[in-house]
């Protein structure tokens, strides 16, 4: 599925960093578990970056940390409630 968001209009969710790619994800009725709240204490809003990594906000020290416990970790895995969008970027949510 490929949603496109315009982040001029989009309301956000309050979920996650504000501008997150959970934040985003709810505030356009994207289903994105988040057991935590958003609060990076799990990985439930795991997703894998397949484009655009560039585009997201650095990844700090607490969500590298939690990221070492999420089932399919890869090398472009972020958790989607810590991630800020800054740009085009594509993401896959893993199964």
């Amino acid at each position: 599925m490929t949603v496109e968001v315009d982040d001029e209009k989009y309301p956000l969710a309050d979920h996650g960093r504000p501008g997150s790619l959970l934040d985003i994800a709810l505030a356009n009725s994207i289903p994105l578990e988040h057991n935590c709240g958003g609060a990076c204490a799990c990985t439930t809003c795991h997703l894998i970056v397949r484009e655009g990594e560039g585009h997201l906000s650095p990844m700090e020290a607490e969500e590298e940390d939690r990221l070492d416990t999420a089932e399919g970790l890869t090398l472009h895995s972020r958790l989607g409630c810590q991630a800020i969008v800054r740009g085009d970027v594509v993401v896959e949510i893993p199964k």
